[in-house]
């Protein structure tokens, strides 16, 4: 049986923090704010991997008002989903597509290693893993750049 999940997060940037997507420093002047380390592009690919398998959300497995996950390096989180909701659940990844949307940095170059860590995180193949990323034509939060938004899909087998 395939099962499709949909994530979807977005936090705000801020000048004391700093910017990690798809667990890659990001050099950039700006970070975004969160409890963790706010890596939206892993916490859509989270809320999607526990979409496909029915066990909620994001904030259910690693809440923002628990102390454990303060800084937490989101791959980390996603190795530990991964674990409960495909691997001891008997599923297995097919694909895993997401699109960050950013009006900057431009993140054309990081993406062969976010690609490389999400498929290591979820033990699938790099060509397994798409990441796209995309402006709003300055329109909006991301387009003044006081926030970056990700959204995923996960098909589970």
């Amino acid at each position: 049986m395939l099962k499709v999940g949909f994530g979807y997060d977005v936090h705000r940037l801020s000048p004391d923090r700093k910017l990690v997507l798809g667990g890659v420093k990001i050099d950039f002047s700006l970070g975004l704010l969160g409890h963790s380390d706010a890596d939206v592009l892993i916490h859509a690919i989270i809320d999607s991997i526990l979409g496909a398998a029915g066990l909620g959300d994001i904030g259910k497995f690693f809440p923002d008002n628990d102390i454990k996950y303060k800084d937490a390096n989101s791959l980390e989180l996603l190795k530990e989903v991964y674990k409960t909701a495909v691997s001891e659940k008997g599923y297995k990844i097919s694909n895993i597509d997401t699109t960050v949307i950013a009006q900057q940095p431009k993140l054309e170059s990081y993406i062969p290693m976010m690609r490389e860590n999400i498929a290591k995180a979820c033990n699938i193949e790099i060509a397994d893993v798409n990441i796209k990323a995309s402006t709003e034509e300055r329109l909006g939060f991301t387009g003044s750049l006081e926030g970056i938004k990700a959204y995923a899909v996960c098909l589970l087998g």
